[in-house]
């Protein structure tokens, strides 16, 4: 949303807003626009019929104070993402979806076209080198790249974000269950995806990875009238610690590893074929690819010893990137220190999903801070639950921050990786300030 604003407000829009919080580096993106609200909090008297439309986020309540009387003025109230469809209604909408990778491969699809001069619109979840904002809507661009999420539109629509946007292209990476809150079972969850297929453009384009026999088989009875691509993992190879892609008979190095990662490229590649951009022209421009904020993110290197940082929270994007930091470095101890956050991962029910998910990691370390599950009304979990539900043979469970904190930092880190998995922040812990204290320097 803060993305958006800045957006708007370089489109040339009159810019207002409110949030309950704002963080770094929302906080000095919307200051240097001239657009930070003076106060955090609500304000009706901000809501009046000069307004020509509100946009309204995810995470407001359903009871907010502005959008209550933005209700009672008929203003006209938009949510997230069908502000973001108005916005590119005349353009080619290319939408990435998946359980895995949308991130990834939505930053490798905007990394390619840019360095192949593209003029087009996006919206991406995390930073993207390169880019300063997470949102760009222009009047002249004729193609926006959508990540497409399939969590809930807004607090006043139900529907999955993803199903509005009504694309031209669309790619699934795959489907592993996630958002139990909103989603109770796996088939529900799956629906959303068959649904999403059925929104594509007629005669439209649907890329999807091969290797997901449970998506191949939704494709194959619901995708009439598409033109489908399938696409598996790129051919690779790890010398001396960096990865190469096998180009026949010849290897490019990437800056990027992990088996999910050639996936994800694969991904971006077929897409990137369909806007136009020849196959060399694509090689030469992932080279410089290093990926987006969180995805794999090396904090720090010294020696034989490396800090990562990841998004990862789910089961799928666990295993996945657990695999891959240990493949990637197969003589180190990896430790791997992931957060119970969403709601999801801190509920009883959904435990049992994340069984093996850390099984390639020496030593696996599990937080979770009980105010959360509080916070969100969830039934108490005990560390003993987390351990049975992972059933790794060497796992420390912790639910006070500090101690987790401790515990790393006494554990000596020659020959080792340290790999932090979060959708949340560690109850404020700062990575960066983790990775230079287990490396040997100053905080």
């Amino acid at each position: 949303m803060h993305s958006l604003a800045v957006a708007l407000h370089q489109k040339g829009y009159t810019v207002s807003g409110s949030d309950d919080e704002i963080f770094e580096p929302s906080k000095s993106r919307l200051e240097s626009c001239g657009i930070l609200p003076p106060a955090t909090g609500w304000f009706p008297a901000k809501i009046s019929t000069k307004l020509d439309a509100v946009i309204l986020g995810m995470h407001a309540k359903a009871d907010n104070p502005e959008l209550l009387e933005a209700m009672r003025l008929g203003l006209k109230i938009y949510s997230y993402p069908e502000f973001l469809y108005e916005q590119s209604k005349n353009k080619k909408r290319v939408v990435i979806a998946g359980s895995h990778g949308k991130t990834t491969i939505t930053a490798m699809i905007m990394h390619v076209l840019k360095q192949n001069n593209f003029d087009f619109d996006y919206m991406v979840g995390a930073p993207v080198r390169g880019f300063g904002v997470m949102v760009r809507i222009t009047a002249g661009a004729d193609i926006m790249v959508f990540e497409g999420d399939e969590y809930l539109t807004s607090p006043i629509d139900p529907r999955p974000k993803f199903h509005l946007y009504k694309p031209h292209i669309a790619l699934i990476s795959g489907i592993a269950w996630d958002h139990i809150n909103v989603f109770p079972t796996y088939d529900i969850y799956q629906e959303q995806f068959s649904k999403f297929i059925g929104m594509i453009i007629p005669d439209g384009v649907l890329v999807y990875c091969s290797e997901d026999q449970e998506l191949e088989s939704m494709i194959k009875e619901k995708a009439a009238g598409l033109r489908c691509i399938p696409y598996k993992t790129c051919l690779y190879v790890i010398k001396e610690n960096r990865c190469y892609l096998s180009l026949g008979g010849s290897e490019m190095p990437l800056n990027i590893f992990g088996q999910h990662n050639m996936q994800n490229l694969a991904g971006a590649l077929a897409v990137c074929r369909e806007l136009g951009v020849a196959d060399d022209s694509f090689y030469k421009a992932i080279q410089g690819f290093q990926g987006a904020a969180k995805r794999l993110q090396l904090l720090k290197e010294k020696g034989d010893s490396a800090v990562y940082l990841d998004f990862a929270h789910a089961p799928s994007k666990l295993t996945a990137t657990v695999k891959a930091v240990k493949q990637h470095n197969p003589e180190r101890k990896l430790v791997a220190c992931m957060e119970l956050h969403t709601y999801s991962s801190l509920n009883v029910a959904f435990l049992q999903q994340y069984r093996g998910a850390m099984e390639q990691a020496d030593l696996a370390v599990v937080y979770y801070n009980p105010h959360t599950l509080a916070l969100k009304r969830l039934p108490e979990i005990t560390p003993e639950d987390v351990k049975n539900a992972f059933g790794h043979g060497n796992m420390m469970v912790f639910n006070d921050s500090s101690e987790m904190l401790r515990f790393l930092l006494s554990n000596g880190w020659e020959g080792s990786n340290l790999l932090l998995m979060s959708s949340g922040n560690f109850d404020g812990l700062d990575p960066v300030s983790i990775a230079d204290s287990i490396l040997g320097e100053q905080m």
